[in-house]
């Protein structure tokens, strides 16, 4: 399976809220939005930093406070060791019931195994955290 399969196969997974075949692509040790500095300070449940595959079930349960109305991959770029996916969407953060919609850019990076061993979300951190606020 190449880079650019592996990561529809992860969308289409989210898509069904499948994380176990998610799982199965990342590497143990995971970087979660590896060198977003700062991104502490933003106070956005869904955007933190951390490593292993606890970590991202995290966030993957940080995502309930969320209400997704669609999540659209516009388009996907690779090479030979990273994706790069262009991502439209519109949520509304459940406990302020805000709603608002967003390009954003997913940077998938591959280790020598095959498996995702870096992630990081590009996003309009301010909508982010206008969402999350009360």
């Amino acid at each position: 399976m190449s880079h650019l399969e592996t990561i529809q196969t992860i969308y289409q997974a989210f898509g069904r809220g499948d994380i176990p075949t998610i799982f199965q692509h990342l590497d143990e040790q995971i970087e979660w939005e590896h060198d977003f500095e700062g991104a502490e300070a933003y106070g956005i449940p869904w955007v933190r930093p951390g490593s292993g595959t606890r970590h991202v079930m995290g966030f993957f349960e940080a995502l309930a406070a969320l209400e997704f109305h669609s999540f659209v991959p516009v388009s996907l770029l690779a090479s030979d060791t990273q994706v790069a996916a262009v991502i439209s969407l519109e949520i509304t953060a459940k406990a302020t019931g805000k709603r608002f919609k967003e390009y954003e850019m997913h940077l998938w990076t591959f280790g020598p195994s095959g498996k995702v061993t870096r992630f990081r979300h590009f996003v309009d951190t301010i909508k982010h955290q206008q969402a999350a606020k009360r």
